[in-house]
Order: structure tokens, then C-alpha cells, then sequence
């Protein structure tokens, strides 16, 4: 069955020997980029192009046509190539269309060698494209997958070359095109040999420094072929799912693959170098072993295709064990079925092979699922301890040494997802910034919360969770970019809140009884609309000198006390509204103290990501249906670290004021 990708989706390749079959309706010229970890491209022979001979692994098509075809051959790469960008781009100079979103949009099919098709994808959104990196094929813990990129670059080729750090970029774009556009190359005098007449044939071809065409290191090892991990899927984002299933395919967790206009820079080398695998073991996992333009990003999309994996291997399991059980079943009914099996001897053993081959067949299911946990536990206890401070658990030694940051992270780390199977292997579970929706901590009871003595205690947890995770957002903001204001009506949350208040990084005491909810509310009301107005009407430098042009985050406390009519439509306001022009909720409730609301409430609800102060399945991934079980990120108990880190974020505020 044909898996038919997503911009940022990824999937597992089970054959070496690949055909990329890519056709765009109008004749295109296509090409190969051999990278190394880091994505770099070390000289112009390692791209594949039209008019140039091919490198080892990679053939493409010496003209421009409407389909194409790319032979690749995984065995065959060199060790040091770790990726293969396959870009198409529009030929220049020939009258036809000069960007993508002119004509048809690109389609790619990857194939194995009896023709069976693989891996699809089509490139949609292109505009002023002129030329496009279609997949990536990347090594990942000693397999190969294929990444749908659909990376577009407006001024075609050249700037495409660039990007992957090839130099002179601008003399081999134009090599590649008059190759493509079927020009005889420039003939080489008669003495010409070697390097010199490698030149004369193509501009680029000779111009690598010795440096480039040295071999690559001995420290790169090759991979070995380990036990193959299930598909990533890092276009879509469960971690949006908790209180509804996401419609979009990249909300905002996956990699915007669109140019982005910046400097050319190739991401820092991982932080350990992987060590050659044994045989028939996979090799050493390594901390950002993927793709990304900066450390953070790479160990962010990691930690997505962690995710990925355990899903998927998961899934397998108990798509084996299901059909395991489906199979004795019929078998036992056959059994039962045939009278002269039914009773003595011959039905007894007849039963005994039926269990068997269950016993057998779940036994090696579980075999299986045992060598991706391995593989996994081992990759998290690499990348757990690299983990920037947004991302790292409070107990992670990167708190000892912090420091303000001067620039907001990526993602921020709401807690951590298990399954059944996995335990103790967790994921962390990262949310994409700048926050695209409100968190509600559940301080009503669930079904693992029966041990608890009363609901007391549950409440104090919430709001503790709520406020550690408050206190995260503003340690990895610079000084200023977030103010925090918290509404506690009843003066409940007290003691949790303590770190906090005592810090000094509130925006102000917590608001309590009506009147200071109604205060807190109408400030913040104003805002969201004074910002709307200001960027709808093109003058967001205009606002009024006392509007507070940083992030604000709301900490409701024991809703829905305190709350009149009134207050309860501005709440709603904000959680619809706010997110967009930087004003976000953070609620800690019980949804059956809203109960009098009735339905007026549930879009409330469905507008924020449940959470929960105590492990709770509630969370549901969209490919495979499993119940997550979530726990907060909570500071260890007697730890210090949490007073220690709001103590610096206190010390910088001031100096910004």
C-alpha cells in the first residue's frame, strides 16, 4: 500500500534500490543533493545534475522533460552521505512558465525494485517558486527514510544550491540549466586531461577545493542495517489533541519547510559523534540526529520522531496480538465445529497447537516490540540530559546553569506521554510556540484519582502544575517578553502560588473577590482589543503609551468562582480571541463547578488542551488511536530549583524597565 506523505511527514524504507519517479505537467530538469550529517553539500560533485558524471548512488535524467526519473542506490552512497535532497527546478530561457504555482503541482512516487510504489507525495501551496527540494532521504538509527519536504526557493536554483552550501552556486545553476536545455558543452582542448579537462566540460566540476575532494574522515562510520522503526509522522501534532482531534496536518508541531529567506548557515554538528555499529546491532544514538537549522530544532523534531516510533511500534504489537487472538478463535470454532475432532484426544491436542500458535506468534510480536523499546530507551537517555531548559525536565542538570535567555524558544515541554506497553519509557510532550490555544489543568476527579483523601488536595496539585509550568514560560522568555497575572478569587491556590508571588515576577498581587476579577478581565479585554485594531489597521507602532506590548498569561484560579455573567462572557473572549494577538489562558477548574453553565461553556472547553495534575490516558493520538497517558512537569520534591530559577528571571526584569 502506497503511503501518501505530507509536507514534513516521514516514512521507513525497506529497500536500498529506489526509482523517484517526479512529474510536474510542464518539462522540469531534476537533480540530487548528497549531504552529510549536518545537511552540507562538501563541493559540487556531490550533486547530481544534468551535464556532470554521476556520483556513486545517484542517476539522474541529462534533460529537461515532464517526468522524470532518479535511480538512487542507498547501498552505494558513500559513508559520509547522510542525506539526499532531490530538488526539481523550471528551466530558464526556454519561454515556459518561471515559478511552480503556474502550472501543475509536482508529484513524486518512490518505488522499489519490482515497481511497487512505495511512498507518494504531491507538492501543493507553491507560488513563486522556481525551484523546489521534493524529498529527503536520510539515515536515521541505521535505516534510511524519506522525508516530503516541498521546500520551495523563489529565485530557482541558484538560491536552492546556496541554501545547501554549495559554493558558487549561481555558475553551477546556470552549468546544470544549459546541460538540461540540451546545449553541447564547451569542448576541451586536445592536452586537456584530469582535473583541468573536468573543468573545460563543466565550469563547476574541478572547482572544489583539495579540502572538499579529500575522503571523508574515518570517524564517520558507516550503519549498519538495524531493527527498522516504525514511520515518523512529524507533520501532525498530538500533542494538540486533548480535547479535540486536530484537522490540519501541521498546526504548528511540524517544521515549516518554506525558505525562509535567511543567511545561508549549516546547523552545529551533533553533540557525540555516533560510534560504529556492531554487527547486527544498530549504532549508537546520537542527540539531534535530525534535521534542523539549530541544535534546538533538530532535538525538537527528534523528539518527535521518538514519538512517532513508539507509536508505531506499538501499534504493531497490538495489531499482532489482536490478530493472534482473532486467529485462535476461528481456529477453537473450527475445532468445535468438526465432531470428529470435538472430543477425546485428538481435540485436546487440537486445542493445545491452536494455543501454541497463539503463544507463539504474540511471543514474537512482544520480541519485537522489546528490541524498539531498547533502542528508544536508549536514545532518550541520550537525548534527555541534551535538552535545552524549555524542553528538559526540572530535574535536568541544564537548570543548575541557568541564564536569561536573550531569544524565546521553539517549543516548551507541557509534561510527558506513555503508553501501556512502554513504561518507564516516556516521551516529552512539546508544544509549539508562540501558544495557539489555552491550557486547562483538571482539578476534578478521574479514574486514577481515587486514592486521593479529598478534592482538596487534588485542586492544590492543579494549580501546583499550573504554576510550574507558568514558571517555565517565563524562564525561557527573555527578560519582558511575558507578564503573568494570576485571578484567584477565593484566595485557594495560596500556597501553591507561593513561588510565584514570593519571586516577585507577577504583574501584579492575584487578583481576588469580583471587583478584582472584573478589573484583571477588563485590562486584558482591552488589550486583545486595542492590538486587534492596531494590526488590522496597519498601525500596531500607535498603541496607547499604558498598553503592555508583551505576551500576557492569564492564571484563572478555581473557576468558576468569583465569576459573574459578564465575567464569564470576557473569559470566553480572551480564550477565543487572545492567543492571536498574545494574550493566553491558563485555567484550572473543575468542569462539573461549571455544571450551572450548562452548554454555554462547551465551547470553552473544546478551546483548550486538557490537562491533568495527576497520570491520566486522556489524550488520543489521530493515526492509531492509543490513550496516552500523561503526568505533568512537576519540580522534585525539596528541590530548590524552582526558586532559584525565578530568582534570576526576578534579577534581569528590572533591567528591561
Amino acid at each position: 500500500m502506497t503511503a501518501e506523505l505530507v509536507r514534513g511527514q516521514n516514512h521507513p524504507l525497506s529497500q536500498v534500490l529506489l526509482e523517484i519517479r517526479i512529474s510536474a505537467g510542464v518539462p522540469v530538469l531534476t537533480g540530487a543533493t548528497l549531504g552529510d550529517e549536518q545537511g552540507a553539500v562538501h563541493g559540487p560533485e556531490r550533486v547530481a545534475r544534468p551535464g556532470a558524471p554521476a556520483p556513486p548512488g545517484v542517476e539522474v535524467p541529462g534533460r529537461a522533460a515532464a517526468e522524470q526519473r532518479v535511480a538512487v542506490d542507498l547501498a552505494a552512497l558513500p559513508e559520509a552521505v547522510h542525506r539526499v535532497g532531490v530538488f526539481c527546478a523550471l528551466p530558464t530561457g526556454t519561454g515556459g512558465p518561471l515559478r511552480f504555482g503556474a502550472v501543475p503541482a509536482p508529484h513524486a512516487a518512490v518505488s522499489g525494485p519490482g515497481g511497487a510504489e512505495l511512498v507518494s507525495y504531491t507538492v501543493t501551496g507553491l507560488e513563486a517558486e522556481a525551484a523546489v527540494i521534493v524529498l529527503e532521504l536520510y539515515r536515521r538509527q541505521g535505516g534510511w527514510k524519506v522525508r516530503a519536504m516541498g521546500q520551495g526557493y523563489a529565485d530557482g536554483l541558484p538560491a536552492l544550491l546556496t541554501d545547501q552550501g554549495v559554493r558558487d552556486a549561481d555558475d553551477l545553476a546556470a552549468a546544470v540549466q544549459t546541460a538540461a536545455a540540451g546545449a553541447p558543452p564547451r569542448p576541451a582542448a586536445p592536452h586537456d586531461s584530469g582535473p583541468e579537462a573536468a573543468s573545460a566540460r563543466d565550469p563547476l566540476a574541478a572547482s572544489a577545493s583539495a579540502a572538499d575532494r579529500r575522503p571523508a574522515p574515518a570517524h564517520e562510520p558507516a550503519r549498519s542495517p538495524g531493527p527498522q522503526g516504525p514511520a515518523d509522522d512529524t507533520a501532525r501534532n498530538p500533542y494538540e489533541i486533548g480535547a479535540r482531534v486536530p484537522d490540519s496536518r501541521d498546526s504548528g508541531g511540524g517544521v515549516d519547510y518554506t525558505h525562509p529567506r535567511r543567511a545561508p548557515r549549516t546547523p552545529p554538528p551533533s553533540q557525540d559523534p555516533a560510534s560504529p555499529a556492531a554487527d547486527g546491532h544498530p549504532a549508537r544514538p546520537v542527540a539531534g540526529d535530525a534535521v534542523g537549522w539549530s541544535m534546538e530544532e533538530r532535538l525538537y523534531n527528534q523528539v518527535w520522531g521518538m514519538f512517532e516510533d513508539l507509536a508505531r511500534t506499538t501499534a504493531a504489537y497490538r495489531s499482532a496480538v489482536d490478530f493472534a487472538d482473532s486467529r485462535l478463535e476461528k481456529e477453537l470454532d473450527r475445532i468445535l465445529a468438526d465432531p470428529r475432532v470435538r472430543l477425546g484426544t485428538a481435540g485436546d491436542a487440537a486445542r493445545e497447537e491452536a494455543h501454541a500458535r497463539r503463544t507463539r506468534l504474540t511471543d514474537q510480536a512482544r520480541a519485537a516490540l522489546d528490541r524498539d523499546l531498547a533502542q528508544l530507551t536508549a536514545e532518550a537517555e541520550v537525548v534527555e540530559p541534551a535538552l535545552p531548559p524549555a524542553y528538559a525536565r526540572w530535574d535536568n542538570p541544564v537548570w543548575h546553569a541557568y541564564r536569561v535567555p536573550a531569544e524565546p524558544p521553539m517549543a516548551l515541554r507541557l509534561g510527558d506521554l506513555h503508553l501501556l506497553e512502554s513504561a518507564p519509557l516516556s516521551i516529552p510532550l512539546l508544544l509549539r510556540l508562540p501558544l495557539e490555544r489555552g491550557v486547562w489543568f483538571d482539578s476534578g476527579p478521574t479514574a486514577a484519582d481515587g486514592d486521593l483523601p479529598h478534592s482538596a488536595e487534588l485542586r492544590h496539585l492543579a494549580v501546583e502544575a499550573a504554576a510550574a509550568l507558568a514558571a517555565r514560560l517565563l524562564a525561557v522568555h527573555p527578560p519582558g517578553a511575558f507578564a503573568v497575572h494570576v485571578i484567584d478569587a477565593a484566595g485557594a491556590g495560596g500556597r501553591a502560588l507561593l513561588p510565584l508571588t514570593r519571586a516577585g515576577v507577577l504583574a501584579g498581587p492575584p487578583a481576588t473577590g469580583a471587583a478584582g476579577v472584573g478589573q484583571v478581565l477588563e485590562r486584558l479585554t482591552r488589550r486583545v482589543d486595542l492590538v486587534q485594531m492596531a494590526v488590522r489597521g496597519g498601525v500596531a507602532e500607535s498603541l496607547p503609551p499604558d498598553v503592555d506590548t508583551a505576551q500576557q498569561l492569564l492564571i484563572v484560579n478555581d473557576f468558576p468562582h468569583g465569576f459573574d455573567d459578564r465575567a464569564v462572557t470576557r473569559l470566553r473572549y480572551l480564550a477565543d480571541e487572545g492567543p492571536a494577538v498574545g494574550v493566553h489562558l491558563l485555567l484550572v477548574a473543575d468542569r462539573e463547578d461549571a455544571a450551572a453553565y450548562g452548554p454555554l461553556l462547551d465551547p470553552l472547553w473544546r478551546s483548550l488542551l486538557r490537562l491533568t495534575p495527576l497520570p491520566d490516558d486522556h489524550l488520543a493520538d489521530p493515526w492509531v488511536g492509543h490513550a496516552w497517558t500523561y503526568e505533568p512537569s512537576l519540580v522534585p520534591v525539596g528541590s530548590r530549583v524552582l526558586e532559584e530559577v525565578l530568582a534570576e528571571v526576578a534579577r534581569a526584569q528590572p533591567k528591561l524597565r
